[in-house]
């Protein structure tokens, strides 16, 4: 059994502060030996116990500290080993998922649809990079609840944030956020979501996930045209404030234009931005997510399809992303008569469509048309962000000379929003941008922990030297296997790394039975999403997993 279940217990007992023994656990890789700590409870409030800080002195085999070795880069490697973490995957039943698990899906089933679960999870057991299910199998998680776990499961620095008497004030005292914010907001912000804002966009919305942040953003992306076009109307500064006529208030009560006027965002083909009703208008990725949804008659644009190995096909990119660029400029054009585009999303890395990316060139183009064009760029980093790439921000690859006009987030934020710069990108009234909660404290308080232990610890820094370590090593696996791990990409993209299968759902499961959770993407696709603290020991378990699949050592069970 690991520690997470007992620590966990005795964080929600009642009673003052108790002092645990700490236990010491010592770990052998071709690294060297490591020694990893459970934390220590010290103190309570209202009868919840707070954790100390873990200790991060972690012993190699040659006597030195390797909290202050380094592997080359100058980027720590002890995050390679967390407390109490397992040295490797371990499956106790010879069936995936197992009797247990198959059982409570069963019961679950009878009173929530189950149809979509992947893994029955025991998250009071499940610890670091490793998850377990409810039979008791250990898989290392690269899937990570779809990009959004960031330090690991029952990571001791959450856990204190989740005890706090800020936290149990948000968490019993839900505000209305829009009425009613905590006399603790502004600092709640400054020092977590902002402290890490986009260059150029100094403020924030905030929401409850992904597709929420997309969805307020195009709101915010309507009003703002709205604002503007009634200011040239009346041969007003862009900026001034000019009052909707009777007409617009009157014919928007009935859906009607000029109060509900013919506008669109513009996506991409393949795309993802989420499944309410406007954010699924622009999702195009699969039909299972958009059928029998009546959708708006929206405009969208190719991606780039490049092909790899990117520096051996250079000159037809090129001309891919030429086209594609012509192609989104063409369609904003003539959309301008049918139902001009107020904005334009975009994702740095096509996710949820199958892991397509394109290269700065692109995504530097479409900038230059929407600012030409005076249509706002979106940025979606709901699944990009948060340091999976080697940088914060996935868009931070480009280059940009100006920045997007507002970049949406959520999943390893474990909150969600977008953020902006532009001050008419704040509605001209309240009540116009407005929802009971409007985000939520308690998870803005978990993300400013995030960003605290991101920093502390250098955790991009570190995933950018990860990827670079895995991605070397999934190459030279695909020059032996190239039926099998086709088109890898995201090189000097952190861990946002992916490849194409030829029979990708049946290698996801035989990754279950290599001791490893996995997903896919689009048709194809195999995706990694691990965690900003895996580390060189974690590929190592990857990469070696990997091998045994596409070698044929793992067969499934008949």
């Amino acid at each position: 059994m690991m520690a997470a279940s007992p620590l966990l217990r005795s964080l929600l007992r009642k009673g003052g502060a108790r002092t645990t023994s700490t236990t010491t656990h010592t770990t052998s890789s071709s690294t060297g030996t490591f020694h990893y700590y459970r934390p220590t409870i010290t103190s309570s409030y209202l009868g919840l116990q707070t954790l100390a800080p873990p200790r991060r002195n972690m012993t190699s085999n040659n006597g030195n500290t390797a909290a202050t070795s380094s592997n080359g880069n100058g980027v720590n490697r002890a995050h390679d080993f967390l407390y109490d973490e397992p040295p490797m995957p371990r499956l106790v039943t010879s069936t995936i998922p197992g009797p247990i698990a198959r059982k409570k899906t069963q019961q679950l089933d009878k009173v929530w649809d189950a149809g979509s679960v992947n893994v029955m999870c025991d998250y009071e057991n499940s610890v670091g990079n490793f998850i377990v299910d409810a039979d008791g199998n250990t898989y290392l998680d690269v899937y990570a609840q779809i990009a959004s776990i960031p330090l690991g499961y029952n990571n001791p620095h959450l856990l204190n944030a989740a005890i706090s008497p800020e936290m149990v004030s948000a968490l019993i005292n839900r505000p209305a956020m829009g009425n009613f914010p905590t006399q603790t907001w502004h600092d709640i912000l400054t020092q977590g979501i902002l402290a890490v804002a986009p260059k150029g966009l100094n403020q924030v919305f905030t929401g409850m996930s992904g597709s929420d942040a997309n969805e307020t953003a195009y709101k915010a992306a309507f009003m703002y045209h709205q604002r503007r076009a009634r200011a040239r109307a009346a041969n007003a500064a862009a900026s001034a404030l000019v009052e909707p006529t009777q007409e617009e208030t009157d014919s928007c009560m009935n859906n009607q234009a000029p109060g509900s006027p013919n506008l669109s965002i513009l996506s991409f083909k393949k795309g993802f931005h989420g499944r309410l009703f406007a954010t699924l208008s622009t999702t195009r990725s699969k039909p299972i997510h958009k059928l029998d949804i009546p959708a708006f008659d929206w405009p969208q644009s190719s991606f780039p399809s490049l092909q790899y190995p990117l520096e051996s096909h250079a000159q037809a990119n090129h001309a891919e992303e030429t086209r594609c660029l012509a192609e989104l400029e063409r369609t904003i054009v003539e959309w301008k008569l049918k139902a001009p585009v107020a904005a334009v999303v975009i994702e740095p890395i096509q996710s949820e469509g199958g892991d397509n990316h394109a290269t700065p060139f692109f995504f530097k183009g479409v900038r230059e048309i929407t600012k030409k064009h005076e249509v706002l760029l979106i940025v979606d980093e709901v699944q990009t962000g948060v340091g999976a790439t080697g940088k914060f921000w996935a868009h931070e690859h480009w280059g940009l000379d100006s920045p997007p006009d507002m970049v949406t987030f959520s999943k390893k934020a474990q909150t969600a929003g977008y953020y902006y710069g532009d001050k008419l990108l704040r509605p001209d009234k309240p009540y116009r941008q407005f929802n009971t909660w409007m985000g939520d404290p308690a998870r803005a308080l978990l993300f400013r922990t995030i960003v605290s232990e991101i920093k502390r610890d250098r955790l991009v820094e570190k995933t950018a030297a990860t990827g670079d370590y895995l991605y070397a090593a999934l190459h030279r696996l695909s020059t032996t296997y190239p039926d099998q791990i086709l088109n890898l990409r995201g090189k000097g993209q952190g861990t946002f790394i992916a490849w194409d299968s030829p029979a990708r759902d049946d290698f996801l499961l035989k990754m279950k039975y290599a001791g490893v959770n996995i997903g896919g993407s689009g048709a194809t696709a195999v995706r990694l999403r691990p965690m900003l603290v895996f580390g060189e020991r974690h590929a190592d378990i990857l990469v070696k997993a990997v091998e045994r699949v596409v070698s044929g050592q793992i067969s499934l069970p008949k």
